[in-house]
């Protein structure tokens, strides 16, 4: 983990997310309520590849359903990431690269709703 001078500027947006996370795993908040309050820094790629794990999460829905390892699994792991960014640290360098291989720009935008999500993962994916 990585906590330089520049992650001090994003404690309190990562502790936010992980709050947001925690909320989306126990229903108390959809995914796309927890995206509409999603900080809208882009320049925390600690963020950015949490949101994407977001995104992911409600894109995943159908095969949540079929697949319980599966789902299992996916909340284990974005409750990982909620547990490290709910200490305020970067995620480790292996996650974000995950994300930044296939996400070249980051889906944080300042109008989201669920038609303006739906468009920009459909150009993501070549739908």
């Amino acid at each position: 983990m990585n906590n330089s001078n520049s992650d001090a500027l994003y404690i309190k947006d990562r502790k936010k997310v992980s709050a947001l996370i925690i909320n989306v795993l126990t229903g108390k908040m959809s995914v796309l309520d927890a995206l509409k309050e999603y900080p809208k820094s882009l320049s925390d790629p600690t963020l950015n590849a949490a949101f994407h794990a977001l995104v992911h999460f409600e894109a995943d829905e159908d095969l949540r359903n079929k697949d319980s390892l599966y789902r299992d699994e996916q909340d284990e792991y974005l409750e990982d990431i909620a547990n490290i960014l709910s200490r305020g640290e970067s995620l480790p360098f292996n996650i974000i690269d995950e994300y930044d291989k296939y996400h070249k720009e980051s889906l944080i935008y300042p109008n989201m709703d669920k038609k303006t999500v739906f468009e920009r993962l459909k150009k993501i994916i070549n739908l």
